[in-house]
C-alpha cells in the first residue's frame, strides 16, 4: 500500500460524504432527530459518524433491532425530509477539493450511497457538479460495500476496470472498489476508521485530495 504519489488514472470515481464534503453534522443531525422522535436513548455524534456512507438501515437497525419493515420505511422517509430540510447548512467542502477537481485530468464520476437526485443537488449547491462527467447515486440497488454503484458509474462512463480509481474514506468504499476490480485510494481525513480501511488493502492512501494531482500542479 503506497502513501502519497498516486499515478494518473483516465477515470476517477468519488465517494462524497467524508471524501469531498464534510457533511457528517447534517447527516448525523438528521439521523439523531429521527432516533429521538422514535424514542431511542441518546447516542453520540461519534457513534453516528461511524455509519456515514452506509445505508440508513444499518444505523436504524442497530439502534432498534426489533423494528418492523414499515417502521424502517417510515424512519428512512423522515430522515430524507429532515436531511434535505436542513439545507446542508453545516456541510462544507474539504480543503483542496475544489482545486483538485478543477485541475485533475481524466473523467470523473461519483459512487455514493445517496440517491442520484440528492447527489446532483448537493454537488450543485457546493459548486462541484460541473467537474463531473457522470453523477451516480444508489438508486434501488445494493449499496457499498456491494460494487453496484461503481459498476453503474463505470458503465455510464464507458470505462474499463483498469482505467479507474475509486477514491473514498471508508472500508465500504475500498471493498466495493475491490469487488468491482478497480484500484482504490483511501482518504485518511474522512469518517472511516483507518484500521478498517487497511484491512481492505487500498492501493493508495492520501491525507489530502491534492495528492491526486501530479507534482508541480496548482
Amino acid at each position: 500500500m503506497m502513501h502519497g504519489q498516486v499515478p494518473h488514472f483516465p477515470v476517477y470515481l468519488f465517494d462524497i460524504d467524508g471524501t469531498l464534503l464534510d457533511s457528517a453534522r447534517d447527516i448525523c443531525g438528521a439521523v439523531e432527530q429521527v432516533l429521538r422522535s422514535a424514542g431511542a436513548p441518546p447516542v453520540s455524534f461519534d457513534f453516528l459518524k461511524g455509519y456515514v456512507g452506509l445505508h440508513l438501515v444499518a444505523v436504524f437497525g442497530d439502534v432498534f433491532p426489533n423494528h418492523t419493515p414499515e417502521q424502517m420505511e417510515e424512519w428512512i422517509r423522515q430522515y430524507r425530509a429532515i436531511y434535505l430540510g436542513r439545507g446542508h447548512t453545516q456541510t462544507s467542502v474539504y480543503p483542496g477539493v475544489l482545486e483538485t477537481l478543477a485541475a485533475l485530468g481524466g473523467r470523473k464520476g461519483t459512487a455514493t450511497t445517496k440517491g442520484t437526485p440528492t447527489t446532483r443537488l448537493v454537488l450543485e449547491q457546493f459548486g462541484l457538479l460541473r467537474y463531473f462527467d457522470h453523477v451516480q447515486g444508489t438508486d434501488g440497488f445494493p449499496c457499498k460495500p456491494a460494487p453496484d454503484v461503481i459498476l453503474k458509474s463505470m458503465e455510464a462512463l464507458g470505462a474499463k476496470p483498469e482505467e479507474c480509481l475509486m477514491v473514498g474514506d471508508s472500508a465500504a468504499d475500498m471493498e466495493a472498489g475491490r469487488q468491482a476490480g478497480i484500484k482504490t485510494c483511501a482518504v485518511l481525513y474522512g469518517y472511516g476508521k483507518r484500521e478498517e480501511m487497511a484491512r481492505h488493502q487500498p492501493d493508495f492512501r492520501i491525507d489530502d485530495l491534492r495528492e491526486l494531482l501530479p507534482p508541480g500542479t496548482g
